[in-house]
């Protein structure tokens, strides 16, 4: 009822603040990327609250009648127009190398601010602004590719949207049969690891009672999961995702749950890419499940690898011998995995390999290469297990030749693990892993690593 309260004032706001711009005569700007960039100008310069209230609102308005090539156009305008005062700048820093104080260093770095900033916060007072201004950031990262220009307006982008989606503002819901059917369809939309065919295959994951969704929501996206996580309660650390997910399966009754598994994490806002909400989102979740059922003592997730084939392909440090390589034509045919005799020969490749492209395997700038691991190790999690033909799905297959693997997150261990990777890049690993990738039968990965 706040937001609700706090979204009708801002309306109220922003309509009286037309008539005010209709009686000035300034309420028609143009509906070209100029006409916009003099209305950001304008709302800059004013001051009155509801008159640059319903100025962003039409800024906002006018944006999104532009099409790509303007809405380019316009990002360049704000990196070309909309930085730092260059005259206070260097006042400034005259200011701060004659006597450098912290006064004239707090001087310093408000001169140093981009215009852009305040007119991006200017914007966010518009009733709906908030998501507005995720979308335009969205926009921005599809047209980044090729236009180095545009960084610094997106570093400004996300600096404020960190702030303004920070944890202190997300606010943690379950997600069950009874929540609002407009949320339940975006779940079945956003979710990104394991599709969600219909309404009865999004119950079968939310509403058993060894079943759990969770998500964050912020107070100005209100019907806007940001981000969730499904989890499945279960004996044993899971190894295959298609038992989790069968239509058939047999509910597990709750006094029996030892282990939370995180079997699929999804993203929805694609324009608060970069801004990481999936630490705070498991940590939370842990919390909320060791209150409710204290008999669990595991926390893991099963998780696909989704660069490993493409690695597998184009990666010309791959190694591999030609035996191996012949062997691994066999991956053309789609049924491979229906013949015991292959699939037994692509396990003794494609294990160890997959244990390498966790353990060894970096990008040119030494970064390791799956984002999904980077995620889970960054946040203080352990590599526990490859699983061997875990997702038979044709996107299984497709990315990863069926391989996936648990994270194991041991409360106990998770900040010593997550400084180990943060600071020196060290892959914390379980013994059955690093078995893999020590040769046991796998005379070139010895020869390669050591």
């Amino acid at each position: 009822m706040a937001n609700a309260f706090f979204s009708d004032l801002l309306t109220t706001i922003s309509e009286r603040g037309r008539t005010l711009l209709r009686r000035a005569g300034s309420s028609d700007a143009g509906q070209d990327t100029d006409g916009l960039v003099q209305l950001c100008n304008a709302l800059l310069s004013g001051r009155g609250e509801a008159s640059g209230t319903a100025m962003a609102r039409d800024v906002l308005d006018l944006y999104q009648e532009l099409d790509a090539t303007q809405r380019h156009a316009f990002f360049e305008a704000l990196v070309r127009d909309f930085g730092p005062d260059r005259e206070k700048l260097a006042q400034a820093v005259e200011k701060w190398r004659a006597q450098p104080d912290d006064e004239d260093a707090s001087s310093l770095h408000f001169a140093s601010e981009p215009r852009r900033q305040e007119l991006i916060r200017r914007l966010n007072r518009a009733p709906g602004g908030t998501g507005d201004l995720v979308s335009m950031r969205a926009d921005l990262l599809g047209m980044m590719k090729g236009h180095n220009d545009l960084a610094a307006l997106d570093r400004d982008v996300v600096h404020l949207l960190s702030s303004w989606f920070n944890r202190g503002f997300l606010v943690l819901r379950r997600i069950d049969w009874s929540t609002p059917a407009n949320i339940l369809e975006k779940i079945i939309r956003y979710e990104a690891v394991h599709e969600i065919s219909d309404w009865d295959d999004l119950r079968r994951r939310i509403d058993p009672v060894d079943r759990r969704c969770y998500a964050f929501f912020h107070p100005a996206l209100v019907d806007e999961p940001l981000i969730f996580v499904e989890v499945a309660l279960t004996e044993t650390i899971p190894g295959a995702i298609a038992p989790l997910l069968a239509v058939d399966r047999q509910h597990l009754p709750i006094e029996k749950a030892r282990t939370a598994v995180f079997y699929s994490i999804s993203n929805t806002q694609r324009g608060l890419g970069g801004i990481s909400f999936g630490s705070f989102l498991i940590k939370q979740v842990v919390e909320e499940l060791r209150r409710e059922t204290p008999k669990l003592d595991t926390f893991v997730t099963l998780s696909p690898v989704p660069g490993f084939m493409q690695w597998l392909k184009q990666d010309k440090d791959v190694p591999l011998s030609d035996d191996d390589r012949e062997i691994l034509k066999r991956l053309d045919d789609p049924k491979w995995f229906e013949h015991p005799e292959i699939t037994a020969q692509l396990r003794g490749v494609l294990e160890p390999l997959a244990a390498y492209y966790f353990l060894k395997a970096r990008t040119p700038k030494g970064r390791m290469i799956d984002s999904v691991a980077r995620f889970h190790l960054g946040n203080g999690a352990r590599l526990e297990r490859i699983n061997w033909l875990g997702d038979l799905s044709p996107k299984g297959m497709r990315e990863s030749a069926g391989i996936m693997v648990n994270y194991l997150y041991r409360l106990d261990d998770i900040e010593k693990n997550h400084e180990a990777y943060a600071n020196d890049g060290e892959v914390v690993a379980s013994s059955a892993v690093k078995k893999l990738i020590k040769g046991e039968g796998r005379r070139l990965l010895d020869m390669r690593l050591s």
